[in-house]
Order: C-alpha cells, then sequence, then structure tokens
C-alpha cells in the first residue's frame, strides 16, 4: 500500500517505520518545507494519508484528502469543534475519514474500563473524580483528546458530572489537571476519591510505538472503503 504522511515530525517517523515494516511504501512525506505548496497530484499518488499535524492545519489537510478521493486516517487531535462540518463534507464527497482521539490499543481498552467503572461508581456519591494527564510540551490542545473522550464517558455515565474543565472545580464540574513537561508521550489517570479510600485507574505510554502502529493498522482498516470510522469499528 502506498501511504503518504501529511506531518513529519517525530510522529510521522515513528509511523513511517512501522508502515515499512509491514510491507508498505512512503510515496508522500509533508513537513513544513512543503506544508503548503503539496497538491491534489501528490495525493493522488497514495492509497491512504495518514494525518497528525497540527490542529489549525488538519482541517485543510482532510478537505485536501477528500478533493482527491483518498482515504485519509487523522491522529491529529483539537479540531473536533469542526467535527459536524467534516462529517458533511465526507459524505457529500463520498470520501473516507478515520479519527481517533488515541491510535493505542492499550489506550481504548483503558477506555473501556474508564466506562465501565464510571457505571459503577454512579451511585456512590461519597467518592470525588478528578481526572490528570501528562504530556510532552510540544502538544498543542489542552486537554488532550484522549482526556476529552475519557472525560465525556464518565460525564455520560455519572449524573452528578455535567461538564468537565481544566479551570473550574465544583461538584458538578469534572476537573482535568493538564502538565506539560519532558517528552512524556502521555499518561492518563482517573482518579476516584472519599474519605475512606481512593480507587484509581492510569494508562502509561511508554513510547510512541503504540500510537503509530494503531495508526497504521487504521490506514490498512480504511483502504477502499468510504464513510467514518474509528477505534471502536477495529476493536
Amino acid at each position: 500500500m502506498n501511504i503518504g504522511l501529511i506531518g513529519y515530525g517525530k510522529m510521522g517517523k515513528e509511523i513511517e517505520k512501522i508502515a515499512l515494516q509491514r510491507g508498505h511504501t512512503i510515496t508522500l512525506k509533508v513537513q513544513q518545507s512543503n506544508a503548503s505548496t503539496y497538491s491534489k497530484s501528490d495525493i493522488l499518488k497514495t492509497d491512504v494519508c495518514i494525518e497528525f499535524s497540527t490542529p489549525h492545519s488538519v482541517i485543510e489537510n482532510i478537505k485536501k484528502c477528500f478533493d482527491a478521493n483518498v482515504p485519509i486516517v487523522v491522529g491529529t487531535t483539537g479540531w473536533y469543534q469542526s467535527f459536524e462540518s467534516i462529517t458533511q463534507l465526507c459524505n457529500q464527497k463520498k470520501a473516507a475519514l478515520f479519527y481517533a482521539t488515541n491510535f493505542s490499543l492499550g489506550v481504548n481498552l483503558f477506555m473501556k474500563v474508564n466506562e465501565y467503572l464510571a457505571q459503577l461508581m454512579n451511585k456512590y456519591n461519597e467518592y470525588e473524580i478528578n481526572m490528570e494527564e501528562i504530556h510532552h510540551i510540544h502538544k498543542l490542545d489542552k486537554p488532550s483528546g484522549t482526556s476529552i473522550t475519557l472525560a465525556n464517558q464518565i460525564i455520560e455515565q455519572v449524573a452528578r458530572k455535567k461538564k468537565w474543565s481544566i479551570t473550574e472545580k465544583n461538584k458538578e464540574t469534572l476537573f482535568i489537571k493538564d502538565i506539560r513537561e519532558g517528552e512524556v508521550p502521555g499518561t492518563h489517570i482517573v482518579k476516584y476519591s472519599s474519605e475512606i479510600d481512593d480507587i484509581e485507574i492510569s494508562h502509561i505510554a511508554h513510547n510512541r510505538k503504540g500510537f503509530a502502529l494503531g495508526a497504521v493498522i487504521a490506514a490498512e482498516f480504511i483502504k477502499d472503503k468510504k464513510g467514518i470510522y474509528s477505534m471502536p469499528d477495529i476493536i
């Protein structure tokens, strides 16, 4: 399969390694030097594009792939306020989009555990709920897309929590502490605290390999498909 990499930073290079190991070819690399000049003809050299760029460039990258009728796997987060309009455009163009807040198999299993624990904890009002996430200093969006997914899962299951916030703390708000330090690939912690005890679940990524592998598997999955997909479609 011919893969285009839109975003060729640390994540893009990790994806390249795994794609080559799995027998694929990289036919397009979009980085800072050609981000504003790569064209539809460049995209047409690919079977699938994998996009890990920045929140301010992701929408334009998605639209370029839709115009070329080439499926795109999007790992960038921080653009979901435009998700409805992108969904409409995808359907209109009969295009293909695979998106996820996190491509790691481990994180997606963690999300299943998070959802189930939140269901159990709904009736135990004595437990306060907080979240913490730690990422590398280069990550631009706060909180992470993964944190938003985890928080929304909790809000859907726990009646006493109505929204999440990275600044506000009160009984109806799920507080997310966001930390940016060093080169941390990604740590997510959910804690239920009471006077008697704490219940805590966490996922700690050791490197970027899990995210990269998931993105390549998503590219293999979406080739020749139409429509919108995410990690549950694979898991």
